[in-house]
């Protein structure tokens, strides 16, 4: 097979960060992507329907002209989320879900969940309407091993959190682990999972052999093989369960190469190459439209997107090593294999 033809993909969970960041980032997945469901982790974070309209806004003013993009945007959940500020912004068409972080697991997390009893009204009302829960699935227990965060996460708060919350619909985004492929297969319609790029790509490995490669660096941390190759299985497998969130998280190289380097990698630029080549080495390119294009729709309960690219083989791509911002250069995530597969023109 050397030409796919799918409808325009989305990616179910992108960062793209603020002013010359953001002018600079947006262009990025507007390139590939028909829609993105967007972090609302900013400083200060966007937590209520009237934030999310005007970052919204300042979102379009950033793509190119004639971009057909949609910012589909979220609320970051803390413990003073107004439930009905929450259902009133997703009857208006501002949000498209709701992003709980527990607070100190990531990136500008600080102002996240600590106690769920406090969200507990928030998450019944999102239950009632159909709002979806976007979830950064990790504790933050210091006594935690920071590789099993995932796994405890499942067992101790996410699934008590909702068998307390019938007909809540769950999203667990970036999941790195075999447990979380599992658990995330396990939820019927009310739970999906996202699965990035570069967690398809790396293991532990890629950060810590050889020295440390802070650009391989990303939260949650990328695990042991057997749950790389258990993502891959998963992603490539066609369930409905598991759609396409990068989680493509720009920081500039400065943050990223010093002594506490920021965590994420950086994939929007080269992100349907690399998947067109890792579909490819599992014999599963004829899954990858699902994967995509339509498993997280079906999700979120939109339409599939009518425009379609073309994915053409032939000799590799080569694609910038820098992406250029006002604040420093943004390093593109490098697959350490050639990529064969570019969109065409």
């Amino acid at each position: 097979m050397t030409e796919i033809t799918l409808p325009r993909p989305d990616d179910w969970h992108l960062h793209l960060r603020d002013g010359s960041m953001l002018r600079a980032m947006a262009p990025e997945s507007a390139r590939h992507f028909a829609r993105a469901i967007i972090m609302p982790n900013l400083v200060p974070p966007v937590v209520t329907g009237a934030q999310a309209a005007a970052y919204r806004d300042r979102i379009r003013a950033a793509l190119p002209d004639g971009s057909g993009f949609t910012p589909l945007m979220t609320l970051y959940l803390t413990e003073e989320t107004d439930p009905d500020d929450v259902v009133q912004a997703h009857r208006d068409g501002i949000v498209t879900a709701v992003k709980l972080y527990p607070a100190g697991a990531t990136t500008n997390s600080a102002s996240g969940v600590r106690d769920f009893d406090k969200v507990r009204p928030v998450l019944e009302a999102m239950a009632e309407v159909g709002i979806p829960l976007c979830v950064h699935s990790e504790v933050v227990d210091s006594d935690i091993d920071i590789f099993d965060r995932e796994a405890v996460f499942i067992d101790r708060v996410l699934d008590p959190v909702r068998r307390a919350t019938p007909g809540l619909r769950v999203v667990m985004e970036h999941i790195t682990t075999k447990q979380g492929v599992d658990y995330a297969a396990s939820g019927g319609a009310d739970l999906g999972a996202t699965i990035t790029t570069h967690h398809l790509v790396i293991n532990r490995n890629a950060i810590l052999v050889g020295g440390i490669k802070p650009h391989y660096y990303c939260l949650p941390v990328a695990k042991r093989e057997e749950h790389r190759l258990a993502l891959r299985r998963a992603a490539t497998s066609g369930d409905p369960s598991y759609f396409l969130g990068t989680d493509s998280a720009p920081h500039i190289d400065p943050l990223k190469e010093n002594a506490c380097g920021c965590a994420g990698c950086f994939t929007a630029t080269n992100t349907l190459s690399i998947l067109a080549e890792v579909f490819e080495q599992e014999g599963a390119l004829d899954r990858l439209e699902a994967f995509a294009s339509l498993n997280g729709p079906r999700f979120y309960r939109l339409p599939v997107n009518e425009d379609r690219i073309t994915l053409v083989r032939g000799d590799p791509v080569a694609y910038p090593a820098k992406i250029d911002t006002g604040e420093g250069p943004v390093t593109v995530f490098d697959p350490m294999m050639p990529l064969h597969w570019r969109v065409a023109d």
